[in-house]
């Protein structure tokens, strides 16, 4: 607001015809000021103008809807027709863009008259200020014939306005918007984020409002999975967490629990499912943040392959050995980053946890390795393990250490914390992990995926296409994160994933599915999501495309997997193989091999292909048009200190 605040504002007549007061309204939304104070007009023209002045803050995604804040602090929000949501912006031609600065009188677009009464809906344009009760005293308005740019509503503005609280940082208001939808700073137990998901654990989810956070603009979708109440966010998950832990009160690099209090009246069995949902929760704190840097150094594995294939260059080249050095850094000090982050998400020492996973991937450790042993009890020999590219046992060391300092702290005095507590420690559960827990669960994660390997054996062809069928339904339940460290294990244990090879297509089909409808409709904002949508799911993070398009048209989500389908089904048949995790169109890279190029990386290319090519066409055909009706799930308008929380 400016410093001289006024004492009056002018709303103007936003196109031609007959100016009515809003209890005229026949949508009792706006009839019975539920949206605030404000006029309509019956219109006579198709071309529209702004009100007032004032920074555009929403322009709906369905075109019928616009917001615009005044530097005074009115919230006028422009809403064109009644029902017109349904039509899903086919009526609409709208010129302005949310952030732009608009006077009084500005063009701002045309709505087709003659469209939305062949819909069978009226196209009655409604003048809102939705912050009435806080700012305007009175208003007047001059009902009958008016021209479009006329005074039309005489605002007198309340004389002490109630500031709406705000919070610094572009997401500061999302952040605390969810934070009170989702029952408040004492309901949450503790947040974590993955690539595109913000996960709350709630002491009582019940009391989330999932309506409020869904439709909030930069909330693609809410879900619950794993013990989790989880918020799809998208690319700017880590910017949003940031300010959510922010205004929890938590170190973002801690992340510490908010501890819940009173008694624990679990049976056993919540206990035990709690347990797994927290079992499940680590292992995805522990990954989600190391995931992108494994996906990245990936491509660059595969580029290397590639420009080695096409003699660019050498393998005994210098440049080679620093490219390979960047590639393969994030692996071969993988339990150093696990450690980190597992630690972390533990509530321990994080540098304590990271110093014990330098030990296990310590050079002389693994280069005694070659098969011989450390020790021999009973008869059962305990090998040294390379424990380059492994999860699990540093996850378990990072929580075996968490546990061992936090008791140390109880128990020495505290003029010796600072140097025997994280020595016993790292003694302890070094020699535990290298000796023990190490061993077991290598020899476990062998196992595994000497098993997956079976199984993909009996049949690759339909194993490919079930996998590939249903992956991504494991996705909107945030579920496939639980799988992630199987496709790690089988890199760290076998070189390659075949496993990855057929979830990587998954990838595709979405985005296939999500191209379609932006290159078919003829909704500008629906064109543009689909396109954004697309790019996301072909660099490998398809939750946009499965919130923002797919699930929405329910057949265009069915064509997606229909075309992911096939994709797996010709990994399969053509026994793909993948040397990197990196998946979807930008890790073709990661199918070649690192001895040259081979029939994986034109299997992969063909796979490729065929999902995009089916997702697209049955889409196409079939899945989308532009007479459906979207799941108004995503009718999000708002977002905090936008004009209103819901549209009608």
């Amino acid at each position: 607001m400016s410093t001289s605040q006024p004492t009056t504002a002018t709303l103007l007549a936003p196109v031609d015809g007959q100016a009515i007061n809003l209890a005229d309204v026949q949508d009792p939304v706006f009839s019975k000021k539920m949206m605030g104070e404000g006029f309509a007009i019956i219109p006579s023209t198709d071309q529209l103008y702004s009100p007032i002045a004032g920074t555009v803050v929403l322009v709906a995604e369905t075109g019928h809807a616009i917001g615009i804040r005044t530097e005074s602090g009115l919230e006028v929000l422009l809403h064109l027709g009644i029902d017109t949501v349904e039509l899903d912006g086919a009526p609409f031609s709208l010129t302005v863009t949310e952030g732009q600065q608009i006077l009084a009188g500005t063009s701002l677009g045309t709505m087709d008259r003659n469209a939305i009464t062949s819909a069978g809906k009226q196209t009655t344009v409604i003048v809102a200020i939705t912050n009435s009760k806080e700012q305007v005293e009175s208003l007047h308005v001059t009902t009958g014939e008016t021209t479009a740019k006329t005074i039309t509503a005489k605002i007198k503005l309340a004389p002490a306005p109630v500031a709406s609280v705000h919070h610094s940082g572009k997401y500061g208001d999302l952040a605390a918007t969810i934070i009170e939808n989702v029952g408040g700073k004492e309901n949450v137990k503790n947040v974590i984020h993955c690539i595109t998901r913000l996960r709350f654990y709630l002491n009582d989810k019940a009391l989330a409002n999932d309506d409020v956070i869904a439709n909030l603009d930069g909330v693609i979708d809410v879900a619950q999975a794993s013990g989790q109440y989880q918020m799809i966010i998208g690319p700017a998950v880590g910017d949003v967490f940031d300010e959510v832990t922010k205004q929890l009160g938590l170190d973002p690099d801690a992340e510490v629990s908010i501890a819940s209090t009173g008694p624990d009246n679990r049976t056993f069995g919540q206990k035990v499912k709690d347990g797994t949902n927290a079992l499940i929760g680590v292992i995805t704190g522990s990954m989600a943040p190391v995931i992108g840097m494994l996906s990245a150094s990936g491509i660059i594995k595969g580029m290397m392959s590639l420009m080695v294939s096409f003699h660019w260059i050498t393998a005994d080249s210098n440049f080679y050995m620093i490219l390979n050095a960047m590639s393969d850094a994030v692996f071969y000090f993988l339990p150093v980053l696990i450690g980190f982050s597992a630690a972390k998400r533990m509530g321990g020492n994080a540098m304590l946890c990271a110093v014990i996973g330098g030990a296990i991937a310590y050079p002389s450790i693994i280069a005694a390795g070659k098969g011989a042993s450390i020790v021999t009890i009973a008869g059962m020999h305990f090998p040294f393990v390379s424990y380059t590219y492994s999860i699990f046992p540093m996850i378990l060391g990072a929580f075996l250490a968490t546990k061992l300092e936090k008791w140390l702290k109880q128990h020495v005095a505290s003029y010796l914390q600072a140097i025997v507590v994280p020595m016993i420690t790292i003694i302890v559960v070094t020699t535990i992990t290298l000796l023990l827990t190490g061993p077991v669960i290598t020899w476990l994660a062998d196992g595994l995926a000497n098993g997956i390997q079976a199984l993909l054996s009996l049949n690759t062809a339909i194993f490919g296409a079930i996998i590939d069928g249903f992956y991504q339904v494991l996705v909107i339940f945030g579920l496939h994160w639980g799988i992630v460290p199987l496709f790690v294990n089988d890199f760290a244990t076998l070189g390659h994933s075949y496993l990855f090879a057929i979830v990587s297509i998954t990838m595709v089909g979405q985005g296939g599915a999500a191209l379609a409808v932006a290159m078919k409709t003829k909704n500008a904002s629906l064109r543009s999501l689909g396109f954004a949508a697309a790019i996301s799911a072909f660099c490998g993070v398809t939750e946009p495309a499965i919130y923002g398009i797919n699930l929405r048209y329910k057949k265009t989500f069915v064509a997606a997997n229909i075309g992911s389908a096939v994709g797996g089904l010709i990994i399969g048949l053509l026994h793909v193989n993948m040397w990197s995790i990196a998946g979807s169109i930008i890790g073709l890279p990661s199918f070649i091999n690192p001895a040259g190029i081979d029939g994986s990386f034109w299997g992969a290319l063909a796979a490729t292909a065929a999902a995009l090519v089916v997702a697209f066409v049955l889409t196409w055909v079939w899945g989308f048009n532009d007479n459906m009706i979207a799941d108004k799930k995503r009718q999000k308008p708002v977002n905090p200190g936008k004009v209103a929380p819901k549209l009608a």
